[in-house]
């Protein structure tokens, strides 16, 4: 096709591509490169995207669709995901599609023209073989495709999809268990194949890793003020909101889980865990995920929240909250709670109804009866080893300085 020469005869072939029989908006599309097994080629190991579009850019998804159809290839809109090859052809029809952004190529607003233009010189220089795939998603379901695993990874990790929000159903089924050496995922049997000779040359590979997620840091850069002490602390599909803190040693932040605001993390925010703005998980603390012993709830915790060094947390907690030091709050944790600190309490969680029968001057729940209630302060009796509920006076605050 001959390149676009005004920006009206762009929106008018975008507009046209959208009229095509079927035609869906993707919820999620982009172009990523892709790490192929060393021994069998057909295996994608890793899919990095460099933009990801996310409920947005609706006409550059149209444009790139008019280039496959140019490039005789239909995109099939009747399923959730659409993968296929980035082929020369295609690029060269992105290119005259695209042409009058390539100039400002490389503004915010045109990224995916910057995309398409970085592929052309790669075509030209290196060439594409089978290292470049295309992806759209018209649907949140069970991914198909490792490609599609990683747009959602993306998605979450990007703050583009909220934590929790997206079906990541199956997916360590599909995800393949590699050696990572830095940002190149090895080939487990490609690795075993070839170890004798590796070994005896000196050129075995230094491997951070073998698990079926690479790192928070091998794909995204952080938000503004976000700091990591250590790489391996994050897993992708993590998500760090400006000015949280993550320190060396016992913490660590699982896929789907995250914070929503500046955190200091020195604890583990395991799987499908959110935790709000001005909070502190103490050194081993632990925040149980939807697999560990939470029977499947997913637990948030709220803003200038403290859970103590080695303190567990099984049940969501709402704000200003302290966990002391050592005490574990589990689903099935049964808590006292005094019938002054319940006045207290009621005061600042006034919709917070019970129909527990006073005993000893107070009243015992579970603790998961007591999800999300704002002002708790979970601590142990040191004389009677009894698990007591108050109201919080004191309030957590974050060193500015450090976030």
């Amino acid at each position: 096709m001959k390149p676009i020469e005004s920006e009206k005869k762009f929106k008018e072939y975008t507009a046209n591509i959208k009229k095509i029989d079927g035609y869906r908006e993707p919820i999620g599309f982009g172009i990523a490169r892709v790490d192929r097994g060393q021994l069998h080629n057909e295996k994608i190991l890793q899919a990095t995207y460099p933009v990801v579009n996310w409920k947005e850019n609706y006409t550059s998804a149209a444009a790139f669709i008019g280039a496959l159809r140019e490039s005789e290839i239909e995109v099939d809109f009747s399923g959730s995901e659409f993968v296929c090859d980035v082929k020369k052809k295609f690029v060269k029809n992105a290119i005259n599609i695209f042409n009058i952004y390539l100039k400002d190529a490389y503004g915010s607003a045109h990224l995916n023209t910057q995309v398409i233009k970085t592929l052309h010189r790669i075509s030209q220089d290196e060439g594409l073989e089978n290292n470049f795939r295309i992806v759209f998603l018209f649907e949140d379901t069970k991914c198909k495709s490792i490609e599609s695993v990683y747009l959602k990874l993306y998605a979450l990790s990007l703050g583009k999809a909220p934590l929790r929000s997206l079906n990541l159903e199956g997916i360590f089924g599909l995800l393949e268990n590699v050696a990572w050496c830095v940002n190149v995922p090895i080939e487990l049997d490609w690795l075993k194949a070839n170890e004798i000779e590796m070994k005896l040359e000196g050129s075995y590979p230094f491997i951070n890793a073998i698990d079926k997620f690479p790192r928070f840091l091998q794909h995204v850069i952080p938000e503004e003020n976000v700091r990591i002490m250590d790489a391996s602390k994050v897993r992708m599909g993590a998500y760090l909101a400006k000015g949280t803190a993550l320190m060396p040693g016992a913490s660590y932040i699982n896929f789907n889980a995250g914070t929503t605001g500046a955190v200091m993390v020195e604890g583990r925010i395991s799987s499908s865990v959110t935790v709000g703005d001005g909070s502190d998980v103490g050194g081993g603390a632990s925040i149980l995920g939807v697999l560990s012993g939470t029977n499947g709830n997913p637990v948030s915790i709220g803003k200038n929240t403290l859970l103590g060094a080695n303190s567990v947390t099984g049940i969501p907690l709402g704000d200003g909250c302290i966990v002391d030091a050592g005490v574990a709050v589990l689903e099935g944790t049964k808590v006292f709670v005094s019938k002054e600190q319940m006045k207290f309490i009621l005061e600042i969680n006034p919709k917070f109804k019970f129909k527990h029968q006073e005993n000893n001057g107070g009243y015992i729940f579970k603790a998961i009866e007591l999800s999300g209630l704002n002002g708790l302060h979970f601590r142990r009796d040191s004389q009677t080893g009894a698990m007591t509920v108050s109201r919080s006076n004191r309030k957590v605050v974050l060193n500015a300085d450090l976030h």
